[in-house]
Parts: C-alpha cells; sequence; structure tokens
C-alpha cells in the first residue's frame, strides 16, 4: 500500500476491542498508535508487537504502543476511544480534545452510551459511533485471544451520510464485515438489551449459554427493560448476529425462540465467559457494566420506566465486584426477590 493510501489511527484503549482492532488495521499497513494504562500490555506490545490468538494460531504485528503519560500527540485525525470502566470515558475524551487536528473526530468503540459522553465534550460533529459486536479477550500483556467475526458498524449520530465513515468502514474491512449504518442507536440500544444478559452471567462461575438458558425468564426481564427505555426515545432496535430484539419483545413462544437462537450462537463461540466476569474474577477490579446500567436507570427515571430487575442486578453486581459478596447461582434468585419487592412498592 502506498504512503498515500495508509491513514493514522490513534487507538485509546489497546486491551479486547482495542488490541484486536489494532492489529488488523496495522497488518493492512495503516498507521497505528496504541495507547494503553497498562504499563505490562504496553511493554509487552514494544517488544514483541500486539499478538492475536486465533483458533490456536499467533500472529504479530510491530506497532508503537506506549501509555498517555508517554504519549506526545498533535493533529490526531481519526482517534478510536476503546476504553471502559467509570469515569474512563469522560477522562479519554478530555485527554484527547486537545490532541485533535482542525477536522479530526472521535469513534466510540465502546458498549452502552459512551458515544453521548464523548459527544457532549467533543461535539456532535466530532464523534462517530460505533457498534462492535465480536468475542475477544486480553489473557496476557500483549496477548489477545480473538473469537472470530462478528458485527462491526460504524455511522454518525444523527444518522446522516458521510466521507469518514465510509473510510473509517473501508479501512476496518481489513478486520472483517465492517459496514456503515443510518442508526447507529439503534445498534447500541440492542446492544445493551444483549449485555444486560451477559452481565447477569457474571453473578456465577458457568458458561454465558448455560447460564442464560437456565434464567431465561429473568434473562427476558432484564432485557426487556432496557428495551421500554428505549422505546420512549424512538429507538428503533437492530438485530445483529443471532439476537433479535423483536423476538424478545414479543409474544411467549417467539422470546423462547429467540433465547433458543441466541443460546445455540453462544455455544458456538469460543468465548464462554463475559468480559464483565473477566472484570471480576480475572482482573479483580470493578466492572464498566455497572456504570453502564445506571445511565440506563436514570434515563428510565426520567422517562418514569419502571427497571426493578436492572436495579437488583447492578446491586448484586457491586457486591460482587467489591468482594462483599460471592459468584453463585443463588444471586439469580436474589435478583429475582429483588425484583419482586422492588414491583411491588
Amino acid at each position: 500500500m502506498s504512503e498515500q493510501g495508509k491513514r493514522k489511527y490513534v487507538i485509546l484503549g489497546a486491551g479486547a476491542i482495542g488490541g484486536t482492532l489494532a492489529f488488523y488495521l496495522a497488518r493492512a499497513g495503516h498507521a497505528v498508535l496504541a495507547i494503553d494504562a497498562d504499563t505490562d500490555h504496553v511493554a509487552a506490545i514494544r517488544r514483541n508487537g500486539i499478538t492475536i490468538s486465533r483458533n490456536g494460531v499467533r500472529e504479530s504485528v510491530a506497532l508503537p504502543a506506549t501509555t498517555p503519560l508517554g504519549a506526545v500527540i498533535q493533529d490526531a485525525r481519526c482517534v478510536l476511544i476503546c476504553v471502559k470502566g467509570v469515569g474512563a470515558t469522560e477522562a479519554a475524551a478530555d485527554w484527547i480534545a486537545p490532541r485533535l487536528s482542525a477536522d479530526g473526530f472521535a469513534v466510540s468503540m465502546q458498549n452502552g452510551l459512551q458515544v453521548q459522553k464523548i459527544a457532549e465534550r467533543l461535539g456532535p460533529d466530532r464523534t462517530v459511533g460505533a457498534f462492535v459486536d465480536f468475542f475477544a479477550d486480553v489473557t496476557e500483556p500483549g496477548l489477545i485471544l480473538d473469537g472470530g467475526a462478528g458485527t462491526l458498524r460504524v455511522g454518525e449520530i444523527d444518522g446522516s451520510p458521510s466521507q469518514r465513515v465510509n473510510q473509517i468502514v473501508a479501512d476496518l474491512q481489513a478486520w472483517g464485515p465492517a459496514s456503515g449504518t443510518d442508526n447507529i442507536m439503534g445498534y447500541l440500544w440492542s446492544k445493551l438489551g444483549f449485555s444486560a444478559m451477559l452481565a447477569a452471567t457474571a453473578l456465577a462461575d458457568a458458561p454465558m449459554a448455560a447460564l442464560i438458558d437456565r434464567h431465561r425468564d429473568l434473562m427476558i426481564a432484564l432485557t426487556r427493560e432496557v428495551f421500554a427505555v428505549a422505546a420512549t426515545k424512538g429507538i428503533d432496535l437492530e438485530p445483529f448476529d443471532s439476537f433479535d430484539p423483536a423476538a424478545l419483545m414479543s409474544d411467549a413462544t417467539s422470546r423462547s425462540e429467540g433465547v433458543d437462537n441466541l443460546v445455540t450462537w453462544l455455544h458456538q463461540q469460543t468465548k464462554t465467559r463475559s468480559g464483565v466476569w473477566r472484570d471480576i474474577a480475572i482482573h479483580h477490579r470493578p466492572t464498566e457494566a455497572t456504570g453502564r446500567y445506571a445511565d440506563v436507570i436514570i434515563a428510565a427515571r426520567d422517562a418514569n420506566v419502571p427497571t426493578p430487575y436492572l436495579d437488583a442486578l447492578v446491586d448484586v453486581l457491586r457486591k460482587i465486584e467489591t468482594g462483599r459478596q460471592s459468584m453463585s447461582e443463588e444471586n439469580f434468585q436474589e435478583i429475582r426477590e429483588k425484583a419482586a419487592g422492588r414491583s411491588s412498592e
């Protein structure tokens, strides 16, 4: 690829999502700078490049990496924000704001409604949204387990077409089936419903598919609460992979079939535990899920939508992530009981 055809990407947060995208963009010849707060991860990338393990095969690509403190950046054109954690998005947006070029912008490659927080700081004209659904984990510094292609959509917040979205999508084809969308918020709210299920699987130490299958009543209730909030905002929910929001908001038979399809798909994935589970069980750190659903709960309160299951889920996850409660399937019953109590208030 000629120098003229290359684009420079700054990636804030080189973990599961950011590291995966950094690998494929760099392998395709794009100039990439990875920035991560984990000094061990950065040191490993500097020594050996960023390494992807897929289907038991490892491949490494050399690329520059640094911590935010060591980064010297100015006039950045395209920044992929891939950080997670309470307050991390706001800090990342504030950090990159003075380092953007006159026509520079940031792309939120995150779960939840983080794109809105970035837009509040950088402005909507300097913010692009993205929906990312693929399974990947950082298994050791510099090494990412790639669970295979999933879904990646990029779009302007207001749904308008743009050349910058077209260019990003073209570049991300190096990863896999990336495409543009005029309904990025529809994808993000759908993912919030799906992720509520995945977050709930961190209540116990067992495969995601098995827990969703065994506790489908609770999983459906969580998802429907999220989608009830989305409905108040006029969001047109988008299906992706084997997750169908319309089925989960339909009759009992359709809901059951929707969960069946999801469970079958999850059984086929090499990643068996959620990122929320990994944060708690492996990294021993607070999860992004509690903050993500606190945002949804606030929106629900503003719209007078009850969310007893989400309230209970956030309460129990906070206890687990702080060591006040252990992972156990008994936690699912506690959620049900808490939700029932709040529904009757």
